[in-house]
């Protein structure tokens, strides 16, 4: 059985899919844009971007009663590699210990001309 979770305080999804799906006791979180949920702006910069994307997994996360310390995969889509070190320096920020699985690609473009797209499979 699968439950749809989606938090008020992130994003609308911009297509047909969800925030996140709960399934077999793990939480399957869409890529999330760094997009402000309450104002629909996007942050600029890839430091600011970075920290919008983790803020709304965080927010969906809240929403479904999980945390951060229970993300075991994450998957890190850049615009440019070249922007790995500055996304990764916020990024652990928020994954402090524990680190879950990741992995972190270049990619052509992403939606709305992000700089960066993050999803996470998490489990208590």
């Amino acid at each position: 059985m699968k439950k749809i979770i989606a938090s008020p305080l992130a994003p609308k999804a911009v297509g047909p899919y969800s925030q996140a799906v709960e399934a077999g006791g793990a939480l399957y979180v869409s890529g999330q844009l760094p997009i402000d949920g309450a104002t629909g702006k996007m942050a600029e910069g890839i430091e600011a971007q970075t920290r919008q994307s983790l803020d709304n997994l965080g927010h969906i996360l809240r929403e479904a009663g999980y945390d951060y310390s229970n993300v075991v995969k994450t998957t890190v889509l850049l615009d440019s590699i070249g922007d790995f070190a500055a996304m990764n320096a916020v990024y652990a920020e928020y994954f402090t210990a524990e680190m879950p699985a990741r992995m972190c690609y270049e990619v052509a473009k992403l939606p709305m001309g992000a700089l960066v797209e993050i999803d996470a499979v998490v489990v208590k």
